[in-house]
Parts: structure tokens; C-alpha cells; sequence
């Protein structure tokens, strides 16, 4: 998931972009509240200064209609951006005091305070933090008309150039995740004084040598044309077979690396593509703003059913005479997915997709505020079947990586999951927010389940730095270089000993399954962890609510 972030956006967007920046600005507010409150706030933008009485904009929020004075800015001061006025940061009071904390200290938090000293003029670190500490307790969570008018000043003024660059850089899912990040990187670490001193590395390339081979198949049924590239060696193994799904814009190259990776060990690799979602479906439509618009909503469904009529194809060349015969274990399968992938393969290995509370949230709650994977989700809101039966009883495990979950599977979806699941997740991911994406679903995962936490890495920290660079780039700051190496080198060794634990050789690769294993691979850029439950000083974080 990322080519479509490249697009060129109209200029009323960049508009209420702006606006949305300006509430971000003004709802972390500074100051602490006095009985003198303020009445106006002033957008400086260079030479350009416009006043605005607050009771106007708190009028305007609340009914979604504008005062006939200001009707001269109806084209982007629209309900929308008077329902995000209005949106809400609700934590519980008790907690109030450890978020701030951990949001002063973080390197994320410092930049965000430091952004927003330069877009509210006479606003200091100290102001800053007090604010949010007393506007987070307030019963009715933190917002930008609530902080306006605790404002101790008669005016306040943003600086509307300086609010921009801060839209580009958070939105309120990220942040939580970013601040989350520390108390992770802290509360995940599993002390231990003996050092992690495996015999030998399964990060490092196996013995086998790899071949591949590109094969097609037709889907006549649904109408979908299905390449595969498969990878696999003459070494004999019991491993599962393995089938890669790519994310929305990407292909079936896009994890080549982990591909030749697990097949010179002697598992073999289908990496599947979805031609509903790959990169020249995407290029198609690359003109299509809204991302809840990007997809047609049966690709939520028809990416599982690729992979099912995949296995399907397989399980027959398996039988036949040939360098495939007898390699296609389709009776014990592994997938693998990244982002829109990785909801692919939680579908594949159980998790029930529950669209109501999905169509809710698209049709109350969605908010420029929010991140592109919440909007990209309500591309499946239309779908006619709320509960699409997508499961295939072949696929005994799955790992997602970075996926794209939100809403998806509903409240309680992903608890019906009782395989092996493995989720890796980056607390710098602006695409598919950690504590949303992925934290939130593997607490409710039923079977055994381990989290891979990547503390500072991003949504293409574990792709191959070869493959191309992405559009998103030019949006989104993607961390993949040299500083992601151990954690790709991670993703390597944990990948096949997870796959290795459906084999008689579980033994010997469950050491790289533990928080040893990848605190030892830990760097000063990106810490790394890896559990299986999260600790209960953790779980509060799960409660956070944005309204």
C-alpha cells in the first residue's frame, strides 16, 4: 500500500488540509485556563491576516452552518472541517498525566511541540504541556474548540504556513502510536542477564540453491488473471508452502528478498499477484483523491479467493511430472501479507470480516484527520455481504505485516483466530497506525500469537531497499536504508523459524521466536522486541478514543 499517496491534490484540499492543520495546532493548545478566555483567533499566512470570532467558529461547529458574514469562506469551511472542530481526544483522566510524559519525551513529541511553538506565536514547551495535561482531563476529552476557549489571551493567533507543515507531518492515530513507541520500546523489554548465543543464524542465506519460475493462471469464474512467482530448491523439506500477498500498489517482486530467503532453506514460495490491486490497477485510477474511492469494494474479497483458487491450481501441478512435483505442500500453508496483504492473510486464517461497525464509522466518523489506511477501509463499506465467508481451512498459519485492519474484522473479529499468527508492527507507521493497525487486533488474537515490535520504523522499513522507491516518499518519510538492516536481518530469522514451528525441526527454531532473539539484533536507531501478550501497563493505551 503506498503508490497512490504520490497524488497531486486540488487545491481546495490543500485548503482544508490547512484547516485540519490549524486544528491540530490550536487542539494541543498552550496556556493554562483563566476566567479570561479568548474571543478571536487570527490565521497569519505571510502578508495575509484574517480574524475570526470564536463564538462564530463554535457556532459554526456545532450546527455545520456559517454565520452570513463569513459565507465568503463556505468553499472550505465546510461541516466536515466543523465536525474535525469538534472532534475529540478522549483518554481516561487517570492516564492523562503518563501520556504527556511520554509524549514530552519521545522524539516524535519534542518535534510536535517544537512545530507547534513555531505555529502559535508566545506559546513555550512548558504552556504546551500544562494545556494538554488539563485539557485531557476535561469530561469531555480534548478539542480544538474546547482549547480555544481556555485560551488565557483575548486572541490567538496561528501561523498558518508553520500549521501546515505540522498536517504533513501527524495526525492524531500517529501521534498515539509514535507516543506509544517509547512506553514500548521500555515496557516490551524482557531483562535478561545471560546473552543470546544461538548455534547457529537463521537470518543468514540457506545452503539450497534457489530456482523460480513464473507461471499464470486464469480464473474463468471471476474473470481474474492470476501470475505467481514461484520459488523453491531441491532440498527436501516438510515446510508449509508459503504464498506472499503484496500490498495495494505493490507486485509479486515486492518481497523477493524474503522469498530466496525461505526457499534456501527449502521451503517454497508462491508469491501471488492480485490484479485488482496491484500496481497497474492503481496507476489506473491514480486520479481517484479519495482513497475510500481507490478500490472496488470486492478486492476485499476477491484478494482471499485469489489465494484460495491459487492453492487450488497448486495442489494439481503438485501431482504432475515435473521440477514442482511433490514441493507444493497446499495441504499446509503459510501466508504471508503486507499491509492491505496482511489483511488478506488474517481473513485466510480466520479472522471473520464484520463490516457494520465499519459502515458506521465511514459514514459517521471518517474525518480528514484520519489516516489514508482508515480511509482505505471504507472502500469496503459497500460491500453486500457484511460478513464475506473468505476462510480456507488449508492455511494452518499467517503472518501480517504492517496490516491494514482498522475496522475490518469489527469488534471482535479477529478473536475467532485460533492458528499461530505472527504481526509486525512499526511505531513510526503514518500509513497503517500502530496502535490501531495492528496492537489493538493481536490483543484480540485467540491463538498462540507473537508481536514484532519495530520502535522507530515505518511502513516500508521491512521491504527490499532495491525495489523501487515509491511515490509515498515524496509525502510520507520512509526509513529504508542502512538504519533498517537488523531489522530486515530480524524479519529474516523470525519468518522461517515461525514457518519451521510445522515441521519436525520446531525445536531447534523456537530460541529465535523469543524476546532474546530480537533485543540482541536491537539498534539505537530501531529497538526491537518481540512477545507474546502485551504487558498490563500496556493495555490502557488499547482505551484511547478519538470521536
Amino acid at each position: 500500500m503506498y503508490s497512490w499517496l504520490g497524488k497531486n491534490l486540488p487545491q481546495t484540499s490543500f485548503i482544508k488540509g490547512l484547516l485540519c492543520s490549524l486544528t491540530l495546532a490550536v487542539s494541543c493548545g498552550v496556556g493554562i485556563p483563566t476566567a479570561k478566555a479568548a474571543e478571536t483567533v487570527t490565521i497569519r499566512l505571510g502578508p495575509f491576516q484574517q480574524s475570526l470570532n470564536i463564538s462564530d467558529v463554535e457556532r459554526f461547529a456545532k450546527t455545520g452552518k456559517l454565520p452570513e458574514h463569513l459565507q465568503l469562506y463556505s468553499a472550505v469551511l465546510t461541516p466536515q472541517i466543523g465536525e474535525l472542530l469538534n472532534r475529540q481526544l478522549q483518554v481516561d483522566p487517570g492516564f492523562a498525566d503518563k501520556f504527556i510524559d511520554e509524549l514530552a519525551r519521545s522524539p516524535q513529541g519534542r518535534q510536535l511541540i517544537s512545530s507547534l511553538e513555531a505555529a502559535i506565536p508566545g506559546s513555550t514547551p512548558e504552556t504546551l504541556q500544562a494545556a494538554l495535561n488539563l485539557s485531557l482531563r476535561q469530561v469531555n476529552g480534548l478539542s480544538a474548540i474546547g482549547f480555544l476557549r481556555a485560551y488565557p489571551q483575548e486572541n490567538i493567533t496561528v501561523d498558518a504556513s508553520q500549521a501546515a507543515q505540522i498536517a504533513l507531518a501527524f495526525n492524531a492515530n500517529n501521534l498515539q502510536s509514535q507516543v506509544l513507541g517509547r512506553l514500548l520500546e521500555r515496557e516490551l523489554l524482557v531483562k535478561n542477564n545471560t546473552p543470546f548465543q544461538p548455534t547457529f543464524d537463521p537470518a543468514a542465506t540457506g545452503q539450497a540453491t534457489v530456482q523460480q519460475q513464473t507461471l499464470t493462471f486464469q480464473d474463468s469464474q471471476r474473470n481474474r488473471r492470476i501470475p505467481v512467482d514461484i520459488y523453491w530448491s531441491q532440498q527436501n523439506t516438510q515446510a508449509p508452502l508459503v504464498v506472499l500477498s503484496h500490498g495495494l500498489g505493490a507486485n509479486r517482486q515486492f518481497f523477493s528478498y524474503l522469498a530466496r530467503h525461505l526457499a534456501s532453506h527449502g521451503v517454497t514460495v508462491a508469491a501471488i499477484e492480485h490484479p485488482g490491486s496491484n500496481s497497474t490497477a492503481i496507476n489506473k485510477v491514480s486520479s481517484q483523491v479519495n482513497l475510500a474511492q481507490l478500490l472496488p469494494a470486492r478486492e476485499f474479497v476477491d484478494r482471499p479467493q485469489d489465494v484460495s483458487f491459487l492453492l487450488n491450481e497448486l495442489e494439481k501441478l503438485n501431482t504432475q511430472a515435473g521440477q514442482l512435483q511433490g514441493k507444493l505442500n497446499t495441504e499446509q500453508v503459510t501466508v504471508i501479507g503486507h499491509s492491505l496483504g496482511g489483511h488478506t492473510a488474517l481473513a485466510l486464517v480466520g479472522g471473520e470480516i464484520d463490516l457494520k461497525p465499519l459502515q458506521e464509522f465511514c459514514k459517521t466518523s471518517l474525518s480528514f484527520g484520519e489516516s489514508p489506511g482508515d480511509w482505505l477501509q471504507c472502500a469496503a463499506a459497500s460491500l453486500k455481504d457484511s460478513k464475506p465467508q473468505v476462510k480456507d481451512e488449508r492455511v494452518k498459519s499467517a503472518i501480517a505485516l504492517n496490516p491494514l485492519v482498522g475496522r475490518l474484522f469489527g469488534n471482535n473479529g479477529l478473536s475467532k483466530v485460533n492458528k499461530p499468527v505472527l504481526i509486525v508492527s512499526s511505531t513510526e507507521d503514518a500509513l497503517t497506525p500502530a496502535l490501531s493497525h495492528q496492537i489493538r487486533p493481536f490483543q484480540q488474537l485467540g491463538g498462540a500469537k507473537y508481536l514484532l515490535t519495530a520502535i522507530g520504523a515505518t511502513h516500508l522499513s521491512i521491504t527490499d531497499p532495491a525495489y523501487p522507491a515509491s511515490a509515498a516518499t515524496t509525502l510520507v518519510r520512509e526509513k529504508r536504508g542502512q538504519e533498517t538492516d537488523a531489522l530486515r536481518e530480524l524479519i529474516r530469522g523470525v519468518t522461517l523459524a515461525f514457518i519451521k514451528q510445522d515441521t519436525p525441526e520446531a525445536a531447534i527454531y523456537q530460541p529465535f521466536l523469543t524476546p532474546a532473539y530480537a533485543q540482541s539484533l536491537s539498534t539505537r536507531e530501531i529497538p526491537l522486541r518481540l512477545n507474546s501478550d502485551l504487558p498490563r501497563n500496556i493495555k490502557p493505551w488499547l482505551g484511547f478514543a478519538i470521536k
